[in-house]
């Protein structure tokens, strides 16, 4: 299993692709009046679909945590900091959760956004099928020292690595990701439960850390739509979780 593209549903949707550019790196691949498929070498990652009348998305609402953009090698990571830094770009935070580096941000209408790379996963501590995660201070000047060329946007081989969502709680959520659809729970941390394929620390993820309590989203609304999974020996499927978030499941060979 893996992720395919994300959905969006945005107010403004040059502003919000031109960030996706400009900002983040994915490359416009189509655009007219009510869509624009953003993503890394021929590989659609993101589309934004327009609604100029939605209404916009609360940071406590159930739907999207972050869309995570996965970058092949640290080298990349490092020259996505350092144009960030020349571009005066307002991150959100940064993280070394050993088994990967991240950074935090959030596109104009508040979708979070994770830009990371993953470390080797010969360096990761699994034990009984659960991977050993922390958030601990990034070394941002040794990703800085490991960028050997100037960005020059997200390269081939990103993929989005994962995305993680906000629910209203947390043993409905696992019974539907882990219980429904099977995906095996590969971490739990306070607030929140990872769930993973084939030894991935997570594909997908639930927290309840600023949408405690929250009911199932109305529509239309801003923020996400659909995730698209990839997975071998699944229908061709959609399906909702308990917040109305979308999946959508592509078989393998689509």
């Amino acid at each position: 299993m893996h992720i395919g593209k994300v959905t969006l549903t945005v107010n403004d949707l040059n502003t919000v692709s031109d960030y996706y550019q400009q900002t983040i790196g994915l490359h416009l691949l189509s655009q007219d009046a009510e869509t624009a498929q953003l993503g890394a070498g021929n590989k659609i990652l993101l589309e934004l679909r327009a609604d100029p009348a939605a209404r916009r998305a609360s940071p406590r609402e159930a739907g999207l945590f972050h869309t995570a953009f996965l970058l092949p090698t640290r080298a990349d990571l490092g020259a996505w900091l350092q144009n960030a830094i020349n571009a005066n770009t307002q991150l959100q935070g940064a993280a070394d959760h050993l088994v990967s580096e991240a950074l935090y941000l959030a596109d104009p209408e508040g979708n979070g956004i994770e830009i990371y790379r993953d470390r080797p996963r010969s360096d990761w501590t699994v034990t009984n099928g659960q991977v050993k995660m922390s958030t601990d201070p990034l070394d941002s000047a040794g990703l800085l020292a490991s960028a050997t060329k100037p960005w020059t946007g997200l390269p081939d081989g990103s993929t989005i690595g994962h995305v993680h969502l906000q629910a209203g709680a947390l043993p409905p959520a696992e019974a539907f990701y882990a219980g429904e659809l099977g995906f095996p729970v590969t971490c739990r941390f306070p607030g929140a439960v990872f769930y993973g394929d084939n030894g991935y620390h997570h594909h997908l993820a639930t927290n309840i850390w600023n949408s405690r309590g929250a009911q199932p989203r109305t529509y239309p609304a801003t923020g996400l739509t659909n995730i698209e999974i990839i997975a071998p020996g699944k229908p061709l499927q959609a399906l909702q979780d308990p917040w109305g978030t979308q999946l959508t499941f592509v078989p393998a060979w689509k």
